[in-house]
């Protein structure tokens, strides 16, 4: 079916150039070439198959191969390096589509709709967008950044409502482990999620907030909206980045220092990168129990080697020891969750137990 695609699309753009280059004699010149060209268009596909015809109305006017995979609900993520190359992940693997965009043009006016749909644009001095648009996150990068190609990326965020019941029944953790969170949810422990690029910490901290009393207030914290509130009473705060500097950033820092006056009971940060972490964890110091947040890391080992880096950003006068005896003070587990051949599970939970000259120790409990 790609082929035939291709061909009739190749038939159709020669059409168009001729229209353009006048190079026929056109009954009514009081239309415009864009009126013309959609008569020529619906001739040349009125007796095409549905498929066929809905292929080539994409790529023409909408978002050309993505459409269909944006529509499969089993698909994560699609990655665009290319008007040749798109690539999606389906069941934790990733995969190459057959489809492909016709050539740069169509490609390039994909781009131009998908900017168009973030309220943004691309160009030398503004080469990203990042943007949420229902339940899909896309980001794109301008095409002086990448040897010739924009990119593009489109993560999709799960329609249904994570759970930690719908975690354990596909067997993300065992029923020990589910247990224990329970448990460290209940009693208002401090923790952070801790996993590799695409380990399904988001959905893992989704399954979290849904968990907790609707009386209970949250304040999220995110660069990009993906977390759902659990009630009326959260609320969730997202950061601003001005590259054209017309208006002033608004980080991290920033909205932690703010979300200490909403009143928060728990504080929930989408993802710790930077130095904010030294004001998450001095509110944390002063309560606000039960707060939690993810981070990127392999290992509980990793995480603490990490969270140190990160508060140094933030506080470099301080000491190292002074550092882990806040982190000692004000984190009590750490849950790592990782993505084997597909699956994404929680590999432990581990506790702070103290805190150390050489360092701080951890025991695992599952």
């Amino acid at each position: 079916m790609e082929i035939q695609i291709h061909e009739h699309l190749t038939k159709i753009f020669k059409l168009q150039k001729e229209l353009l280059e006048n190079n026929w004699d056109l009954e009514n010149d009081t239309e415009s070439k864009d009126a013309q060209f959609k008569k020529i268009l619906n001739i040349e596909i009125q007796n095409l198959d549905f498929r066929i015809k809905t292929r080539i109305l994409n790529e023409l006017e909408k978002l050309g191969p993505l459409e269909k995979l944006i529509s499969d609900e089993d698909i994560t993520e699609i990655l665009v390096n290319g008007p040749s190359c798109v690539l999606f992940e389906k069941n934790g693997c990733l995969q190459k589509s057959t489809d492909c965009f016709f050539d740069t043009s169509t490609y390039n006016q994909c781009i131009e709709r998908i900017s168009q749909m973030c309220n943004s644009y691309m160009n030398k001095e503004k080469p990203f967008i990042e943007a949420q648009i229902g339940t899909l996150r896309f980001t794109l990068i301008y095409s002086d950044l990448s040897r010739g190609q924009h990119l593009l990326s489109i993560r999709k965020q799960p329609k249904d409502i994570w759970t930690l019941q719908k975690l354990s029944s596909i067997n993300w953790c065992t029923d020990p482990q589910l247990e224990l969170i329970q448990k460290i949810l209940k009693t208002q422990k401090n923790f952070l999620f801790a996993g590799g690029t695409s380990s399904g910490k988001t959905s893992a901290l989704q399954a979290l907030i849904n968990e907790l009393p609707e009386n209970e207030r949250l304040v999220i914290i995110e660069d990009t909206q993906e977390l759902r509130l659990c009630n009326l009473v959260s609320l969730s705060l997202l950061t601003r980045a001005d590259i054209l500097n017309k208006n002033n950033d608004v980080t991290m820092t920033d909205l932690l220092k703010r979300a200490l006056r909403l009143r928060p009971d728990r504080l929930v940060v989408g993802e710790i990168r930077g130095a904010e972490a030294t004001n998450l964890l001095m509110a944390l110091a002063t309560g606000h129990d039960g707060s939690f947040g993810s981070m990127h890391a392999k290992s509980a080992a990793e995480a603490l080697l990490r969270l140190e880096m990160l508060i140094q950003m933030g506080a470099p006068q301080w000491s190292l020891q002074s550092i882990r005896r806040l982190i000692g003070l004000t984190v009590e587990y750490i849950f790592i969750v990782e993505k084997k051949n597909g699956l994404r599970r929680l590999e432990g939970i581990y506790q702070i137990s103290s805190v150390e000259e050489t360092g701080i120790t951890l025991m695992k409990l599952d």
